[in-house]
């Protein structure tokens, strides 16, 4: 086995802004239902996680405008860049979502794809949305951070 293939397998396709616009509560892993030149745009790290979000309809968990660039070798297999794609979670995490988005205002953003084995999954955030005030405190923290290290070197 080469290294270049060995590179290509590792999948790792994450959502910077979550951290920044969202306070993650719970994570989930989900398997996601896919088509066969989606998953190779994938592997080829062409996806954008950035304006995405998960709801459930019909007790289905459903992700919404992730951003797969059609495959460019696959002509008429491709499909739309930003379709619905059904993640694959166990019926009793799809209720317990369910109620802590209704009860506690909780949104589900993917913070995270990447392969375990041969299946790609999606990491799901479950968070809260931060006030202004709250990104310009994590920034402040990030910055300090950021001088801190700079200061030990």
């Amino acid at each position: 086995m080469s290294k270049d293939y060995v590179d290509k397998s590792k999948i790792h396709i994450s959502n910077k802004q979550v951290t920044y616009q969202y306070e993650i509560v719970d994570k989930i892993e989900c398997g996601i239902a896919l088509k066969g030149t989606e998953v190779k745009s994938i592997r080829d790290g062409k996806c954008n996680l950035k304006d995405s979000f998960a709801l459930i309809r019909n007790n289905e968990l459903i992700l919404k405008n992730a951003h797969i660039s059609p495959y460019e070798m696959g002509n008429i297999n491709n499909v739309n860049p930003t379709r619905d794609r059904k993640l694959l979670v166990h019926k009793k995490e799809i209720l317990k979502l369910l109620n802590r988005i209704k009860q506690d205002g909780y949104t589900l953003v993917p913070s995270r794809m990447y392969n375990d084995g041969r299946w790609v999954k999606v990491e799901l955030a479950v968070c809260k949305g931060k006030k202004l005030y709250d990104k310009r405190e994590s920034l402040k923290e990030k910055d300090a951070k950021r001088q801190m290290n700079a200061f030990k070197k």
